[in-house]
């Protein structure tokens, strides 16, 4: 299928790739729950892992103009949402070097409380 996960979160609250299981990002990394990818609701992440990343470009987006650049899972290559590169209004400027995962491309995995996970494992 893919490459194997080089990153992992032993017993961590973890979110993973819907489609092949990969640790993409630990709870601790989330930065806000308000953002909107193009389909649908997206996390603000400051760090991620097993992520591979194409090459920036300039797209508009609700915020405004950013350079952004597609980042997809390293084990399936399924593409989850974005990094961005460079935001050019300065109220923006603190998304630059984070990462965007949509929800539809991740659930939550690990160390959940097992009431939460069952109630929030696709995380709709």
């Amino acid at each position: 299928m893919g490459k194997r996960p080089i990153g992992s979160f032993h017993d961590l609250q973890t979110y993973s790739c819907v489609h092949c299981r990969a640790n993409l990002a630990n709870h601790n990394e989330l930065i806000s729950k308000s953002f909107q990818g193009s389909q649908g609701k997206a996390y603000l992440f400051n760090s991620v892992v097993n992520i591979g990343c194409g090459p920036a470009e300039e797209r508009v987006l609700l915020t405004g103009l950013h350079a952004v650049a597609d980042i997809y899972c390293e084990c399936c290559k399924t593409t989850l949402g974005w990094k961005y590169e460079h935001a050019f209004e300065l109220s923006q400027k603190y998304k630059e070097g984070k990462f965007i995962i949509e929800l539809a491309h991740m659930i939550k995995d690990n160390g959940w409380d097992k009431r939460e996970y069952r109630r929030n494992n696709s995380i709709h």
